[in-house]
């Protein structure tokens, strides 16, 4: 019996060993906060210049899950991510409305841009709106790439598709399933059409592409982004306090300004513009 005892409390000294925190000369671990956002801020270079300046200022360490906005969106509703950094605003308040997440913000904004051939074999380049550089492309059965992926640029492509009355079909219509960068590859390719944030589209221009911007300026091709936290009540692993230290930071205006200069050395101009509520209240 005595021996038994031993035993126990020696089981419970090592359980209660185990339970410490940190190890006596172990550092802890960093936080990790899992992001999920529109390839466009990865496939344009914000990510690789923004996330550093807040990793070092907070520890926290991002790990990124970049995908088209629609598929960020199920990551979050499965409570797979911590937070989220997307661009289609509709689903976006479709997703607070369900009560995926608790908290939204406004980020930036830029636009989306017609890309195509210089040559613009459907002559798109004098259409007065999106829509009817559109019609233009349909009626000529120019070659268009679509994402085809259900994100936020897929999203956008639909309305002004739908803003001409138009259901794109046919051979000329190539549904890719691929993000912004994969299209822009395949759109060079083909000599097509294609719909592009201009983040994305003026990135891949330092790497040298044949497509040009076609059509532009028209409100319906406005871009702007919000980020999200994910309810914790999904997953008991979502890291909520994380989620909102990185909504703080980003919606402050030393992130703002760090996205407002981003792009300004190469293209004369940022490639996404701030818009948060602290940066218009300042």
């Amino acid at each position: 019996m005595f021996k038994a005892r031993l035993l126990i409390i020696a089981l419970l000294i090592a359980l209660l060993a185990g339970c410490s925190p940190v190890a006596p000369g172990i550092e802890a671990l960093p936080a990790k906060l899992t992001l999920a956002t529109t390839t466009s801020t990865q496939d344009s270079g914000l990510l690789d210049a923004i996330l550093p300046i807040f990793e070092a200022e907070t520890g926290i360490i991002v790990d990124v899950i970049a995908v088209g906005t629609g598929q960020a969106l199920a990551l979050g509703e499965d409570g797979n991510a911590d937070v989220l950094l997307v661009h289609a605003r509709s689903k976006e308040d479709d997703f607070m409305a369900a009560g995926h997440g608790l908290r939204r913000e406004d980020v930036m904004y830029n636009d989306f841009v017609l890309l195509g051939p210089a040559d613009d074999p459907a002559g798109v380049r004098e259409s007065a709106t999106a829509a009817e550089a559109f019609s233009k492309m349909a009626d000529a059965g120019a070659t268009f790439v679509s994402r085809g992926d259900d994100s936020g640029t897929h999203t956008k492509e639909k309305a002004v598709w739908a803003a001409a009355s138009i259901e794109p079909s046919g051979a000329w219509y190539i549904s890719a399933g691929q993000g912004m960068g994969g299209v822009l590859t395949m759109a060079d390719e083909l000599q097509a059409y294609t719909l592009s944030d201009r983040a994305t589209y003026l990135a891949r221009t330092l790497e040298g592409t044949g497509l040009v911007i076609v059509a532009e300026g028209d409100p319906i091709l406005f871009n702007p982004y919000g980020v999200m936290d994910v309810n914790p009540a999904k997953n008991p692993k979502i890291h909520n306090d994380l989620a909102n230290q990185f909504i703080d930071w980003l919606i402050s205006l030393p992130a703002q300004e760090q996205i407002g200069q981003f792009g300004v050395a190469e293209f004369g101009a940022p490639l996404f513009v701030p818009d948060s509520g602290p940066w218009r209240a300042r």
